[in-house]
């Protein structure tokens, strides 16, 4: 009678997405729990911090929000005695930006084998070696900086894989009426950072800097056992997935995913794809825009408004929560519109993708002409971090709409050009701010996000689509080589 209670009330596709949050909120903590650490790995510089304040100070200078925020910087407990290494400015700069020399070798690689071997052994042995990998790092932090560069592109590695192969297990477990709020699990990155930062913080003050990679480590070991127990490729190789389920989620998904088949990728087609190049594009805008503000924002609060948003836990958290939460909310509105046939599904893919890439663009034009008031300032950041969530309605899941079988490597695609823009992000924005930290620079700034952002949106109306493409199917009885939409909803033209 238990038994039966358990199964009446969590479904495979139900623990699947409890796991995936779970593995996307790891993934993310795996990333990011060096950037704090290295504040306690590292003997302080005493070096002053110069910039040009007089410059800022005359262009922005705002008495009545002052006290907006505490310009403290966070430090740690006087009583803190650890380990520290003589590590400059050039050295950790290297250490953490070399994840992503091996982040982008990965992700066109790790879709592709998802596609073949399946997404469940590829995320899984991904997950497990970076969380080995994480163990190491006071090791090799003992050892030499050189080395703690090296685990880091392993680590890179290991991770850029896991993005593209949840796109794989999608097409085969997700009903396309329920995909949208599944793609909005791999938000939980978002959460994952907002949780992080805070634990890690404590984790320091207490522990020592050593204990943030023991703890991660442990954690993401525990889940990585845990994945291979509860988590498989496709219904059918399940062995405890009830038959009323099978049935559900393959009569749903119909012929559209090929089930354990591997097909040769008709890279041709998928090259020449306008709708293929809407997807990867507007990813490519959304993260460079996404990536510009996050890692540039606690420099322009520092340079030109004069305080540090990293000192203030709710402001940090805020626009990674609220990513999160709204791209749950939008992706199941969205999943709610393609299920009541209330809009095609190329409309609700451009309805979505226009929002959520148009409105931080808005934010951003706003932030040109009112950015050296403090509330505005952080709330334009909140607003445009937050809203863009919604891209989990929009093009996010796009590759599963028009190639479902090729759609780890459509994701590896555009994942491995939106990773390029982290690099581009840094460079631009040091280029037009360096020895010269004024309001005017990063006016110019938000003016290039501005644009990215409205590109990415203009983009992907002009040529995106929710039809599925006849290069999808390799084994078909037509002559032209189409198969036909399995889950038609309403008209879907373009």
């Amino acid at each position: 009678m238990a038994h039966n209670f358990v199964t009446d009330r969590l479904s495979c596709r139900q623990v699947l997405n409890i796991m995936v949050i779970l593995g996307f909120m790891f993934n993310y903590m795996l990333r990011v729990n060096l950037t704090i650490a290295i504040v306690a790995m590292v003997i302080p510089s005493n070096k002053t911090d110069i910039s040009h304040t007089s410059a800022t100070a005359t262009e922005c200078s705002d008495p009545g929000n002052a006290t907006l925020l505490s310009d403290k910087p966070t430090q740690l407990p006087e009583s803190f005695d650890g380990l520290r290494f003589q590590w400059d400015e050039y050295e950790q700069n290297i250490i953490l930006g070399c994840f992503f020399w091996g982040y982008v070798m990965t992700e066109l690689p790790g879709g592709r084998l998802a596609e073949i071997i399946g997404g469940h052994r590829v995320f899984g042995y991904s997950m497990l070696s970076a969380s080995v990998l994480t163990l190491l790092t006071p090791v090799a932090a003992r050892l030499d900086y050189t080395a703690v560069v090296v685990l880091r592109v392993l680590l890179g590695l290991m991770l850029g894989a896991t993005w593209p192969a949840i796109h794989p297990m999608t097409a085969r477990w997700i009903p396309p009426t329920e995909r949208s709020k599944f793609m909005s699990n791999m938000m939980a990155s978002s959460l994952g950072a907002a949780i992080t930062m805070p634990v890690c913080g404590f984790l320091i003050a207490s522990l020592g800097w050593e204990s943030v990679f023991y703890v991660t480590g442990v954690v993401g070991l525990v889940w990585s056992i845990a994945w291979f127990f509860l988590v498989f490729d496709s219904p059918a190789q399940h062995p405890r997935i009830s038959e009323e389920e099978r049935r559900y989620i393959e009569s749903s998904i119909g012929g559209a995913t090929s089930h354990g088949k591997v097909h040769r990728v008709p890279w041709l087609r998928i090259l020449t794809s306008p709708c293929v190049w809407a997807i990867i594009i507007t990813h490519g805008a959304s993260v460079f825009g996404y990536f510009t503000v996050v890692n540039q924002l606690p420099t322009y609060m520092k340079h030109i408004l004069h305080f540090n948003i990293k000192a203030n836990g709710l402001l940090s958290s805020l626009p990674y929560l609220g990513k999160y939460v709204f791209a749950v909310l939008t992706s199941a509105l969205a999943d709610h519109l393609l299920r009541t046939e209330r809009l095609s599904r190329t409309a609700t893919r451009k309805i979505f993708t226009a929002f959520a890439l148009g409105v931080p663009s808005v934010t951003m034009i706003g932030q040109m002409f009112l950015g050296c008031d403090r509330a505005a300032s952080v709330t334009f950041f909140t607003v445009a971090l937050t809203v863009n969530g919604a891209v989990c309605g929009g093009y996010l899941g796009n590759g599963l709409d028009i190639a479902p079988n090729f759609s780890g490597t459509i994701f590896g695609m555009a994942n491995t050009l939106s990773s390029l823009g982290g690099f581009l992000s840094s460079l631009m924005v040091g280029m037009l701010t360096q020895d010269n930290q004024t309001y005017a620079q990063w006016r110019k700034v938000f003016g290039i996000i501005a644009g990215t952002y409205a590109g990415g949106a203009v983009v992907y109306t002009a040529f995106g689509t929710g039809r599925l493409q006849s290069w999808n199917a390799v084994h078909t009885d037509d002559k032209d080589g189409t198969e036909p939409e399995k889950f038609p909803l309403r008209s879907d033209k373009a």
